[in-house]
This record gives structure tokens, C-alpha cells and sequence, in this order.
């Protein structure tokens, strides 16, 4: 691997915020690409395939590609596939997760699968929760995409892949296997996509419990922007802290501008 930084980035509370960007997100990403830092766009909604993600991007003004987006669908299906030749699955969720798992050779079956993967979306009714409990307690693996417990949405609050996957471990004594962040399963594919060292990855989130556990987990630099989920007030909470905590992507540090050889001249500030 390279001597070089690489950024992964959390996006809703990082990026954007519903359907505005965060100020100077646009900023960072141009600067990321001027200077050929490595990037990935690194998120635990397994509902939209990872173009459809860099087309939303891209019409906030955020140029971007596809290759710059790295889903827990993908690391789930990438998983599954490294786990088990010719894997079957009964899978909760919507395109982006059955995408994903056709991508990697995994075929998705009504009956006798290898695996029950359950993700998020709006499409799920309760007749496939029931599917999934019997399918388990037949013998398949269970599986999250994350353990998110909410997904957050323009019109509120919506539970989430752990708010769904909780229904079935209850129900049949079966604890799921998780693959989305803050898993180092998922956090370590996306660090080898980038091609940089564990000490030169730099982990941007909103969460304490996902995006900067995962960072700490992994060795990464973490940073805590306060754009989005958590309050400065409940930082202290936690056992692990962020490498630094900033308002945004516009203010971040010297420190890290200089571990990518760019020096005190390339600071972003953001822009009215």
C-alpha cells in the first residue's frame, strides 16, 4: 500500500443533511480530487446501489463517481461471497441489496437459503419477517447489513436494518452476523479500496458509535463533525474518542492536510 492518506467519509450528517449539502462538502471533494487523495463515500444504507447514490450526490453539486461509493450492501454481498461458493440468499431489502448480491455471484431463492440478509427500506411487510424467522430457525445464517437502529428521512424518524434484524433474533434466540460499520469487516474492505495504510486513513463521521468506533477499532485517524447526529455534550460519554472534532468537512485541520504533504496553504474554509 501507498504512502498516502485517504479519506472515508460518512455521508448523511457528514456530506449532506436530507437533500442540502453540508457548506464546503463540494469544496472538500473538488480539493480530495485536485490533488489525487483517495476517497470513498462510506455508508450503511443498503437500499440504493452505489450510482444511484453518486447520481444524488452530483446533483447537489458534488462531482463524483460511482467508484467513490462504497455501500454495507457491497461489503455484505463481497462477504457472503468470500465465506461460501455459490452462496443462496432470502434477502430483505430493496434494489441496492439485491444488486449487490447478483453482482457477486450470490443468488437470491425464496426457499432453503444459505442466508437470511436483512437490510432496510419501505418495502418490507411482515409476512417476510415471518419468512425470514422460519428460514433461521431451518438452519440459515442470519446476516445485517448494519445495526443501525433508525434511518433518518426527510419526513422523520423510520426504523432501521437493527430495528428489523431485532425482530427476528428475538423471535428465534439468534443473534446476526453484522458486516456495516462500525464491523471491521466492512471498514477494512473499504480501507484496501482506497490502497492506504491503517495509520494514513482518515475515518469523517457524524456517530460516535459507528463511524468513530470502527475508525478507533481499525487504527484509523479519526473525525467527529458536529454536522449531523452528535452533540459536542455527549462526546465524553464514550470510553474511545475522535482523533479531533470539528463543525464541518470545511474546517479541517492542518494536522491532516500536512499527513497528506499538502501543507497549511490548502485548508479549506467554506463558503457562504
Amino acid at each position: 500500500m501507498k504512502n498516502q492518506l485517504g479519506f472515508l467519509l460518512d455521508m448523511d450528517g457528514v456530506v449532506y443533511r436530507g437533500n442540502q449539502m453540508v457548506p464546503g462538502a463540494d469544496i472538500f471533494v473538488k480539493r480530495l480530487k485536485k490533488h489525487g487523495i483517495p476517497f470513498l463515500f462510506l455508508t450503511n444504507n443498503s437500499q440504493r446501489a452505489r450510482r444511484d447514490i453518486a447520481m444524488k450526490l452530483q446533483r447537489m453539486g458534488i462531482d463524483v463517481e460511482s467508484e467513490n461509493v462504497f455501500t454495507c450492501a457491497m461489503a455484505t454481498a463481497r462477504f457472503l461471497s468470500q465465506q461460501r461458493e455459490n452462496a443462496t440468499a432470502f434477502v430483505i431489502g430493496e434494489n441496492g441489496l439485491t444488486s449487490a448480491m447478483h453482482h457477486n455471484g450470490i443468488t437470491v431463492v425464496d426457499d432453503d437459503p444459505h442466508y437470511v440478509v436483512v437490510g432496510e427500506g419501505r418495502t418490507l411487510n411482515f409476512e417476510m419477517v415471518e419468512k425470514a424467522v422460519r428460514l433461521v430457525e431451518k438452519g440459515a445464517r442470519l446476516v445485517a447489513t448494519n445495526l443501525d437502529a433508525t434511518c433518518p428521512t426527510d419526513q422523520g424518524t423510520r426504523p432501521g436494518c437493527g430495528a428489523i434484524v431485532a425482530m427476528i433474533e428475538k423471535a428465534t434466540g439468534v443473534q446476526a452476523f453484522s458486516v456495516g460499520k462500525p464491523s471491521g469487516v466492512m471498514m477494512r474492505m473499504a480501507q484496501r479500496e482506497l490502497g492506504v495504510r491503517s495509520e494514513h486513513t482518515v475515518m469523517v463521521g457524524d456517530t460516535m458509535y459507528t463511524d468513530i468506533l470502527g475508525g478507533v477499532e481499525m487504527g484509523f485517524v479519526t473525525v467527529l463533525v458536529l454536522s449531523g447526529h452528535t452533540k459536542v455534550e455527549e462526546i465524553g460519554r464514550y470510553a474511545y474518542q475522535p482523533n479531533f472534532v470539528l463543525p464541518s468537512l470545511a474546517q479541517m485541520p492542518d494536522e491532516i492536510w500536512k499527513m497528506a504533504g499538502l501543507g497549511k496553504s490548502t485548508r479549506i474554509v467554506a463558503t457562504a
